[in-house]
């Protein structure tokens, strides 16, 4: 999951714990460095006192040899010119004396202190002659890490449910409108995922009872429709007008317009086509065409789907060139990378700026459009249900010529 939420809380935790650590160490190491200085400070104090200036020589070398004994060490003393004065031991060379705390390949240190009186004493203790340091960053490091491992399960199950609510919502913003989510827990997740669960449950309702409102008006309609019809002959006794013919036809548009509105309420209940066979869209195309009076020119293509809904597509297609477009109109049957292509072309005046896919809406009309002009209706509404049904694409272009030009991309048939 791109920019997954899971990453981004892990890692802000591990960041968090990371900066933790480091500051505890730092004021550890700091907090050892004041205890170090202190304890080297009172040594120093020690060794002055046990070997005071002046002291005869005799006593400064059984001093020396006391200490030695009591703190396992070799010990040397030296003069402010460099003269041996008393050592215990095996002697610690001059030239080793000045480089303080220097670790020797035995693994033993040099401890150097110069007296206030210009003398240097210097021991190697066989065992560390100072309170152990050890690096609390690796102690830290250690807690961190458990800390991290443990919070790992804990962040993952929060993020998991998450994600579960946003695959849910997608499938739901696809289309897939009985989709629900599961409910786990009493959290704030938990009750994201069940208020989306009723809204969810509550719009499907409402769409369902719109779509069948819509389809049991329409399908009531075309019962006085056709009485209608039917009175409008009978009461002219065969002579027609033109008053007759203008009601013919309005009664012509009104009866195809009910017939679309059945058709998408029907493509709006079904999940897969009831009849799928192979269809020869150039053939299809062209028949449609001889009817239409369009242009159609391709190569054949074959596609899987149901032929009276693609009749309905191109027939359409068609007619919306006609309606909207302008002459010549003519329909082309290509293959693109294996798809089968369609493509209706008008030379009218386009598709006014800005209208984008909203020319596919049901009933759109663009901005400043008269009512006598009217809008796009169904007709290109249903072309785009019925490709999508077929697993095809639809979209229109510009052409450099002028006019409007739809393209319908089925997928290639295995």
């Amino acid at each position: 999951m791109r920019n997954s939420l899971f990453v981004k809380i892990y890692l802000t935790v591990l960041a968090s714990l990371a900066v933790v650590a480091i500051a505890s160490a730092i004021f550890v190491r700091m907090g050892q460095e004041r205890e170090y200085a202190g304890w080297s400070g009172r040594r120093d104090a020690f060794i002055a006192a046990m070997l005071p200036a002046g002291s005869d020589p005799a006593l400064l070398q059984a001093t020396v040899q006391r200490l030695s004994a009591a703190v396992d060490a070799d010990i040397s003393v030296y003069g402010p010119k460099g003269r041996l004065l008393a050592a215990a031991g095996r002697p610690i060379p001059e030239r080793e004396i000045g480089f303080h705390r220097r670790m020797h390949s035995g693994g033993r240190h040099l401890l150097v202190n110069r007296l206030p009186d210009g003398r240097v004493v210097a021991a190697r203790p066989r065992m560390p002659f100072s309170p152990g340091r050890r690096n609390p960053l690796a102690y830290l490091v250690l807690i961190a890490g458990v800390i991290g491992l443990a919070a790992f399960p804990v962040v993952r199950h929060l993020t998991r449910r998450l994600e579960a609510l946003r695959q849910g919502v997608d499938r739901w913003g696809e289309g897939a409108l009985e989709t629900r989510v599961a409910v786990n827990g009493k959290d704030e997740v938990a009750a994201v995922a069940a208020s989306f669960n009723r809204a969810a449950a509550q719009i499907e309702r409402l769409l369902a009872a719109h779509r069948s409102l819509l389809a049991n008006a329409s399908h009531e309609l075309r019962s006085p429709l056709a009485r209608l019809r039917m009175a409008i002959d009978l009461h002219a006794d065969g002579q027609s007008g033109p008053v007759r013919d203008e009601i013919v036809r309005d009664l012509a548009e009104l009866d195809a317009l009910v017939e679309e509105i059945l058709l998408a309420s029907r493509l709006d209940h079904i999940e897969k086509l009831e009849r799928v066979e192979l269809v020869d869209l150039l053939a299809l195309t062209a028949e449609e065409g001889a009817r239409s009076g369009v242009d159609v020119s391709g190569e054949p293509g074959v596609v899987s789907g149901d032929p009276t809904l693609l009749t309905r597509l191109v027939r359409n297609l068609m007619q919306n060139a006609h309606r909207h477009g302008g002459p010549p109109v003519t329909a082309h049957v290509g293959t693109e990378g294996g798809s089968v292509v369609l493509k209706v072309r008008d030379h009218g005046p386009g598709l006014p700026e800005g209208t984008g896919e909203r020319v596919f809406e049901p009933f759109f009309r663009p901005q400043g459009r008269s009512e006598t002009a009217g809008g796009w209706g169904l007709g290109l509404s249903l072309v785009r249900q019925i490709a999508l049904h077929h697993g095809a694409t639809v979209q229109h272009e510009t052409p450099s010529g002028g006019g409007a030009c739809f393209v319908v991309t089925f997928p290639a048939t295995s």
